[in-house]
């Protein structure tokens, strides 16, 4: 019988880890995210993993690429500042192509901001907030049993393609409490790769780089890597689409405002307003294909996966529906790639709050219903 437990969210970020067979961590503490590496001092040596708290977030994540160059499962986590802290680092690792996974619980910003929850680095996380021509897969959860089934999901996933994968969640997740149902049996982590430097008696040395000198070389290195990218863009994408077969609002939020649309979802449906949701779960590689097919008509409601997609088929040769995205960020992040998606099909309007203001399940109704008189006018 699976074991139910009640875990604030930073922790059950540790535990899937552990779970998950990771058994290396390194950070360093920042609010609001400070419990996953207090959990992680603690479960770590219980399990006979290693737990260092470096000097920094730049000690940090070069303590990462040093571990998962010897082909170990090794995380860190932090929160904005010191994420941004990172971005040289992630960005080595990426062209050193090396798998590792990244936690970022988002605070307010910019600067030292709040240490209340926002969505303001979305675009750090999916366009690449370090140097060079560089893709994080990115998985953003809703739920606390969500973060144990995408932690247990990045790790496989950062090894099958040798890149980083940061889980984007907020400060709400981070500190909310809820029910886990922890796996049956812990995965156990992979021996080390060929390519691991692990030492080299009885064979020839393993070089792990990101340097080029020579300018061919690099080209050839990032053409290799964008190969890699599509790769992932056409097999990786993962998304949620409830009532979206019938809507004449979609809401598109990830994350913890997703789960406050869904609220506003059954509040405007209890009204008789047409009002379906649509999760982003990969917001890189982000669903734009499925985006696309609801604009037109022609989408699915369901939960879509590296497997496929399954749910009711869409409207046929009825119009589509304006969609609303609300983020918790000033101008709006995710909204421009849901713009790109649609691409001037049906119109996008946006609806955020920032520097740590959650939005409400009525604030959105009340832009439902804006959005909805002003679309009959």
């Amino acid at each position: 019988m699976p074991e139910r437990v009640l875990m604030k969210g930073n922790e059950a970020v540790g535990e899937a880890a552990i779970q998950a067979g990771c058994r290396y961590f390194f950070g360093y503490p920042i609010t609001p995210q400070n419990e996953v590496p207090e959990y992680m001092a603690r479960r770590l040596p219980e399990v006979g993993g290693v737990y260092l708290q470096a000097e920094s977030e730049v000690a940090a994540i070069n303590m990462v690429y040093g571990a998962a160059g010897a082909g170990v499962r090794v995380m860190t986590s932090s929160s904005s500042p010191g994420i941004s802290l990172m971005q040289e680092g992630i960005s080595y690792i990426c062209g050193a192509e090396l798998p590792c996974v990244i936690v970022n619980m988002v605070r307010g910003g910019p600067g030292l901001g709040s240490i209340q929850p926002a969505q303001s680095d979305y675009f750090q996380a999916t366009k690449g907030g370090g140097h060079g021509d560089y893709r994080l897969i990115v998985l953003a959860p809703s739920s606390l049993q969500e973060i144990f089934d995408l932690m247990g999901l990045a790790f496989p996933l950062a090894e099958k393609y040798r890149n980083p994968v940061m889980i984007l969640g907020d400060g709400v997740l981070g500190q909310m409490m809820e029910p886990v149902v922890l796996p049956d049996e812990p995965a156990q982590a992979p021996p080390p790769p060929p390519w691991a430097t692990t030492g080299c008696q009885g064979r020839r040395p393993n070089v792990i780089n990101s340097l080029y000198i020579e300018a061919d070389a690099c080209e050839a290195h990032n053409r290799r890597l964008q190969a890699k990218y599509d790769e992932i863009a056409r097999k990786e994408v993962r998304y949620e689409a409830l009532n979206t077969s019938d809507a004449e609002v979609v809401l598109v939020a990830y994350g913890s405002v997703a789960r406050v649309c869904h609220s506003a979802m059954e509040l405007a449906r209890a009204e008789g307003i047409k009002v379906g949701l649509f999760r982003p779960i990969t917001l890189w590689p982000f669903p734009s294909q499925a985006l696309a097919q609801i604009a037109a008509g022609t989408g699915e409601t369901g939960v879509a996966g590296a497997s496929g997609t399954a749910g009711a088929p869409g409207r046929g040769d009825s119009p589509g529906p304006a969609f609303l995205t609300v983020e918790m960020s000033a101008g709006g992040q995710m909204v421009e790639d849901v713009r790109l998606a649609v691409n001037g099909l049906r119109p996008v309007h946006f609806y955020g709050r920032s520097g740590g203001v959650v939005p409400t399940p009525h604030e959105v109704l009340e832009q439902i219903r804006a959005l909805r008189k002003a679309v009959a006018a």
